[in-house]
Parts: C-alpha cells; structure tokens; sequence
C-alpha cells in the first residue's frame, strides 16, 4: 500500500504542513527579523549581531520570495500525484524534487554558483545536457531498443493514425502566433501537442532557447523549463485527459468494433523496418536526424539479435540515468523570477488546447477511413486517440476504455500501432518546424 494511502500518513502530511508554515511565517516576519537584527548597537553585542545579521542574509529564509513558495507547493504536489496516484512516477517525482531544488532560495549576489542559471554551477553543468538537446537523442535510443513495431508493420495503414494526432501541433503553433509569440517560440510551444517530451526539449533548446536572434533584432525567450513542464504534464494526466474526448467523438456502436488481430510478423521484416524507417523519415526531414537516427538506432540494436547487451543496456541503465538527469534539471530550471510569468501560464492553456487536438484528431481520422473501409475491416476509432506519442500510456488508455464497451475486446495491440507511429511523427514534425524556423 502507497504511504500516502496509508491512515499512518496523516501525522507526516501534518508534519509537512507544519515545517512548510514555519517557512512561510518567517517569510511573513522576515521584514521585523532584520530590523531588530540591524537595531543591535549596544557595545559588546554589535559583533554577535553583525555575525547572526550576516548569517541570516545567506539563509533561505531571509531570501524566499512568494513565488518560491508557489513553486515548491507545485513540486510536492507533483511528487504527490506520481506516489498516490502513480501518475509517470519515473518522470513526475524527478521533476518534483527538481522544482524543489531549483526555488531554495539563496542570496544570488553572493556568486556561491549553486543555481542552474549561475556558470560553473554543478547544476548549470547538468542543464547543458538540456540546453544543447543532448539528452532527447539518449532517451529516443532508449526508447527504440525496447520498442516492438510489429503492431505497426503488420498493419501500416494505422500509422496514417498516428500523422493524424500531429494536427494539434500545427494548430497550437497557429494558436501561439495569434497570442504574440515569435515564430520559433509558437513552433517549441505547438509541439506539446505531440506528447513527447524529450522531442518538446529538443525542439524548444533549439528554437526558444533565449539565445536565438529574430531578424528585428530581439532575443527569443527561454521558454525551455515550461514547455518541458507542461510537455511532461500532460503526458502524466493522459489517462484523465484523453478519456472525455474519446468518448465524446465516439457511439457505443464505434467503442465496440472489433478488429482481427495483427498477423505474425517476420523476423526479416523487424530488422528491415529500422532500417528503411530511418532512411526514409530522415531523408523527409533531416533536421530531426539527432530524434530519428538514435531511435531506430536502438531499434536496429534489439532486432539485429546479435547485440544484446547494447540493447540491454540503452532500453535499461542508460535510458534510466538520462531520465533522471532530464527529469531532475528541467524541474529545477523552473526557478520562480524566471517560470512565473504570463507566457508561462499561456503555454500551459496552449498545450491543454494542442493535447486535446491532436487526441481528437486521432479519433475523427479513423472514424473517416472507416467510410473507405469494408465491413470486416473496420477501425475501432478508440485507437485514433494513441496517435499522440505517449507510449504506451495512450495505448493503456485505449484498452481500458474499450474493456469498459465491451470486457472481451482487447484493443492494446491495435493501439500500439498508431502510437508508436506517433513518436515517429512527432519526430518528424519537430523536425519540420526546425527545418523553417530556425
């Protein structure tokens, strides 16, 4: 049983609560706390108070804002939904305990290089795996030695599902346009759509890295940690998003619709896929070369058969480290003066839109090669909704929503299909946006 479901947790979660009204009231008394320590001119006490003044100016407590304290709540409730509810564990409590450490608050002028903004920090160092995109490449070769694309190759028409799915991206870079985003900064924030989060870092360290010049002159913002956040926070609420639009696009008729199972797929024809699929999409859009190489890459890795312990060692160790990097350092780049702001919130409201979109445009599209299809071949359009390249979350959600029309039709092998059709289109679309944007 959870710690948090447990009737024992209750004393901690007074405990947390207690501790966390501490902080805040010395916050509230912090302005009366240096007046008296600043007052202390009596002969003999000067030093002591001098030193204890000195002290109090390193602490957190004399250097916390409203908006750390914001912060750190987001975290611990981050790190609550990943225990309690076990909302992506892997990627919510790095990125929890990340926002936690990114906003303890420290004196900025005392260059004690502990920030993630500050050069020659430990975490500044750890950041420029996210700043440069050099962590997605190492999660997408992870991600293609243990992905099986049979599902995908003994039925190639669902991947037309998984293209269909990118529809938000493009509407939500449309959407930013019209708010007042530069180009590149509405390219970073529409690929949240795709539900990829390594391809939203890789995408937004490349377009909205606060570096990048427009021809007018002004400098692109950093828009890196909240189109991460809000990327990894989707992905993390799909079973709660994606279900309403399932069943909002869909009859009970359509939820039922049973189809034949996926044929055998040949040993010749998982190791050709890789090959041809890498070829192929990087020869579409070579700007995603970085995403697509290593994710077939690992593919090749685990279906060649004759490299093992590398495939073992990417789908496993490796991918598990960069995880945790990634996860630990965009939550920590969520600092307060530089995550609170209106763009911010705005990114948040386009990617709820854009996830919303590219879910629905799963499920409308395979509602319409159903009108093409013969009867015997139809497509359950619940399918439609793994287009978007949370794997296998989506493909999950999927199932159980299909359990629930009809407990004997198992739909997680269709489902997977369009889903890891999606990675690839999300790839693919990334790298299309770079290729006109950058």
């Amino acid at each position: 049983m959870s710690l948090l479901k447990s009737p024992s947790s209750t004393p901690a979660i007074r405990k947390i609560i207690t501790v966390f009204g501490i902080i805040v009231l010395l916050f509230i008394l912090k302005p009366m706390i240096f007046q008296a320590f600043a007052s202390g001119s009596t002969p003999g006490v000067t030093g002591s108070a001098e030193g204890l003044l000195h002290f109090w100016s390193y602490t957190g407590f004399a250097n916390v804002t409203w908006g750390n304290i914001v912060m750190i709540l987001v975290g611990l409730v981050f790190i609550y939904l990943a225990i309690r509810y076990e909302y992506e564990p892997l990627l919510l409590i790095p990125i929890g305990t990340g926002i936690i450490i990114g906003n303890i608050p420290f004196l900025q002028d005392a260059n004690l290089q502990i920030g993630i903004y500050e050069k020659g920090s430990v975490l500044n160092y750890l950041y420029f795996g996210v700043l440069k995109g050099i962590y997605p490449p190492l999660i997408f070769l992870g991600i293609g030695a243990m992905t099986d694309f049979s599902s995908l190759i003994s039925n190639p028409k669902l991947m037309l599902l998984g293209a269909a799915a990118q529809l938000g991206i493009f509407i939500t870079f449309l959407g930013a346009l019209v708010l007042g985003f530069y180009p590149p900064e509405a390219g970073a924030i529409g690929i949240i759509g795709g539900a990829d989060g390594p391809t939203a870092i890789f995408l937004s360290s490349k377009l909205a890295n606060g570096i990048n010049i427009m021809p007018d002159g002004k400098v692109v913002q950093n828009l890196i940690g909240p189109i991460a956040i809000a990327a990894y926070s989707y992905m993390a609420l799909v079973p709660v998003l994606q279900p309403p639009v399932m069943k909002l696009l869909t009859s009970a008729r359509e939820r039922k619709i049973r189809m034949k199972p996926p044929r055998s797929v040949s040993r010749i024809e998982k190791m050709l896929f890789p090959i041809i699929g890498l070829i192929l999409t990087t020869f579409i859009a070579p700007s995603a070369l970085p995403l697509l190489g290593m994710l077939f890459f690992g593919n090749i890795l685990k279906e060649s058969g004759v490299t093992k312990r590398l495939a073992v060692t990417a789908s496993n160790s490796l991918i598990d480290i960069v995880t945790i990097l990634i996860g630990l350092t965009v939550g920590a780049s969520t600092q307060a003066d530089v995550f609170l702001t209106s763009q911010s919130i705005l990114i948040f409201i386009l990617g709820a839109f854009s996830f919303l979109v590219a879910t629905a445009g799963g499920v409308i599209f395979a509602k319409v090669m159903n009108l093409f299809l013969k009867p015997g071949k139809k497509i359950n359009p619940l399918i439609g909704a793994a287009g978007i390249s949370a794997v296998p979350d989506s493909a999950r959600v999927v199932q159980i929503e299909g359990l629930k029309a009809d407990p004997t039709n198992h739909l997680l092998m269709h489902a997977m299909a369009p889903n890891v059709a999606g990675v690839i289109g999300s790839a693919v679309a990334a790298g299309i946006l770079l290729s006109y944007l950058l």
